[in-house]
Order: structure tokens, then C-alpha cells, then sequence
């Protein structure tokens, strides 16, 4: 049974800079305001992510009559990043919650959410850390599953998962008790056996929406099964699970060159001197840039060569954040090392960019064993 064809924009060959365009004016008049206290863990901006939704930054890449196309998804998210590095990582949590029910085979599960999820009205997130870092021998499973009518109860706990609320879902992965493999599902956070419990502060990220996520005999029903088995799912997600993550650096690059040129007037006599200029950056954002677009134009291809070329992107955007990051505090000297400077902000959000699964290792082993 092939996956559901969900409703989007008209495909073409450019993605629609509408959507791009309209998720930046948001991003500018109602995101940049709650910046501050996102970073802080006070503010979680669940009525903008909603209005993003409602523009169209959440349903761009739903699969169109088998076709899927990440650009619009990932230039939206960009978009999103250069203002808040916290709500770019929401924009991916809730982009690839999306991703899960438009390419399942459960058509129950596809027409009761898929609507719901690429425009905004119900919210969720991702728990495939654990299953990623899993299926590259990290660590193991750390949900288990066992066969009943109608479905599976599931057990277990999860450290981490972002993007969640009382009334939100997300998609992970169990492993069966009786050895009969994997299955992903959705987890509902309304249910009453799965408890949210906060997590400790974080050097950021706070306002995203993190809990520790603990199972206590969760009734799963078929209806929420996502794929059983997981593994040939997980293997046609994968590529647009890791490509979609590149909006998160691509905006934040951006505003670190932003940060290094505002800079420029009152520090570039003295900021000449450092080895890593504006200009270096630019170009390296274009080249990470066109690559982004060029992968994201066919998230589906199954060769060895574009997987890895997935895996040496994400790679090198992250490792390009941090450095851009870097860049930036140095441009910006003591006035960047102020609270209230988002140069220190950038620093902090970059590094999530670097270890975020597939973190910077965990990446560098996948190259090594592909």
C-alpha cells in the first residue's frame, strides 16, 4: 500500500518564495519580540508556530502524487533560524512530525493527522534520538512494546523529546518483546500513562518545549502505528529527517554574518586582523546553501552515493555553525560577551546545531561505517 498523497502546494521546479517570504515577516514581527524569553525558558511560542502553520511553512514538503520537495520546508525554516535558533529546532520538530504521517502506509493514521499537522492545529515533535542513535549501534532501544488486540502496550522512558505540550504527539520507535523487530508509532501526550516530567536547565533550548517522556503501559492501537516494521520506513525517511535539520544552520549562519557586519563600522579597524571575515563566511553559506537545495530536491533517492552526501552536508553545517558562531563573539569582542547580546545567544544555539541527533560524532561514525 503506498503512502498518502496529502494535499500541498503546486509542484514546480523553484520552491514557493511566498511561504519562505510570509514565515519571515512573522519571524521578524512576532517571533523576534519572544526571542529572549524562549532562550530563557519562560516564553514557548506555541500561537506563533501555529500562525506559521497557517501560512504554510509546516506543509510544503508533503509528498505531491509521490514526489517530495524539502527546499521550500528548509528555506522557511532558515527563515526562522536567523531570528530564533530555539523555534528553528521547534520548525523541525513539527516538519518532521509531518514528514512520519505523510509518508506512512497507515491511511487511517494519514487522514486523521496529516491535515492537522502541516498546518498547525495540533503540534508535536520527534522521538527518534534514541532510535537513530540505535540503529548505528550507539546505544539500545529504549522503549519496548508487546502484542495485544488492537495494537501494543509500550513501556519505557525517553530522556529527551522537544516540541511537546499536553495536547501534542510525536513519533518513535519500540522494540517488540517477543524479538519480532521495531515499530514506529505516534505517542499521544494527552494519554494518561505517559507522563511529561521537565527537564534540568539546558544551556539553551529551554523554551522548546523538552521533557523527559516516561511510558507506563501505553496502549498503543493499530490506528497509531506509523510502520510495523520500522526499518524499511526509518530507511525512506532518514534522508529528509537529516536534510531538514540544514534550515536550523543555514539561518543562523545568516544572522552570524548579519552580527559580524553590524560590527563592521565601529570594530572592522581592529576586526581586520582575524582570520575569519565576513566574506569567508558568505561564501561558505552560499556553497552550503546550494548543496542543501540540490539534495532536498529528491529526499527519496536510494543510492549509497546521495545518503552519504546527506551525512557529509549535515556534517559540515554544523561544524560551519559553530565556527560562524565563534566568528561572530570575536567580531564583537566584549559587547558580545554581554547577557544581552544575541552574539552569545548564536554561540550557545550553535552548538545544539553540532550535537543534535545525528550529533557532530555520531555523524562522523556513520561516514566511517557507510
Amino acid at each position: 500500500m503506498g503512502s498518502l498523497a496529502l494535499s500541498r502546494v503546486e509542484a514546480s521546479d523553484q520552491p514557493a518564495p511566498s511561504i519562505a517570504g510570509e514565515v519571515a515577516r512573522i519571524a521578524r514581527e512576532q517571533l523576534a519580540p519572544l526571542a529572549v524569553g524562549i532562550d530563557a525558558g519562560t516564553v514557548y511560542p506555541a500561537d506563533v508556530l501555529r500562525e506559521l502553520g497557517a501560512v504554510g511553512a509546516w506543509g510544503s514538503h508533503v509528498p505531491y502524487e509521490g514526489p517530495a520537495d524539502l527546499r521550500c520546508a528548509i528555506q522557511a525554516m532558515a527563515a526562522i533560524g536567523e531570528v530564533c535558533g530555539s523555534t528553528a529546532f521547534m520548525a523541525w520538530c513539527q516538519n518532521t512530525l509531518v514528514w512520519y504521517a505523510a509518508n506512512s502506509t497507515n491511511m487511517k493514521l494519514a487522514k486523521r493527522f496529516g491535515n492537522a499537522f502541516s498546518t498547525g492545529r495540533v503540534l508535536g515533535g520527534t522521538g527518534l534520538s534514541n532510535p537513530m542513535k540505535s540503529f548505528f549501534g550507539i546505544e539500545k532501544l529504549k522503549l519496548k512494546g508487546r502484542k495485544v488486540d488492537g495494537g501494543y502496550i509500550v513501556r519505557g522512558a525517553l530522556p529527551w523529546v522537544s516540541n511537546l505540550g499536553a495536547d501534542h504527539y510525536f513519533g518513535t520507535i519500540f522494540e517488540r518483546e517477543d524479538d519480532q523487530g521495531t515499530v514506529m508509532f505516534l505517542a499521544d501526550c494527552s494519554d494518561p500513562a505517559i507522563t511529561l516530567t521537565p527537564c534540568k536547565p539546558f544551556l539553551a533550548m529551554d523554551g522548546t518545549g523538552t521533557y523527559g517522556v516516561q511510558f507506563r503501559d501505553v496502549f498503543v492501537p493499530d490506528d497509531l502505528i506509523l510502520a510495523d516494521p520500522a526499518g524499511p520506513f526509518v530507511k525512506k525517511i532518514r534522508a529528509g529527517f537529516i536534510l531538514l535539520q540544514a534550515g536550523m544552520a543555514l539561518g543562523l549562519i545568516r544572522d552570524c554574518i548579519g552580527i559580524m557586519d553590524e560590527v563592521d563600522n565601529p570594530l572592522g579597524h581592529i576586526n581586520r586582523y582575524l582570520p575569519q571575515q565576513p566574506v569567508h563566511f558568505r561564501d561558505l553559506f552560499a556553497e552550503l546553501e546550494a548543496e542543501t537545495m540540490a539534495l532536498a530536491r529528491d529526499p527519496y533517492n536510494e543510492e549509497e552515493t546521495y545518503w552519504r552526501k546527506v551525512i557529509a552536508l549535515r556534517l559540515r553545517a554544523g561544524e560551519a555553525s559553530v565556527a560562524a558562531a565563534h566568528a561572530a563573539m570575536l567580531h564583537c569582542g566584549a559587547r558580545g560577551y554581554l547577557k544581552s547580546h544575541r552574539a552569545q545567544r548564536r554561540l550557545r544555539e550553535a552548538y545544539f546545531v553540532a550535537i543534535v541527533t545525528p550529533a557532530t560524532k555520531q555523524l562522523r561514525k556513520m561516514l566511517a561505517d557507510a
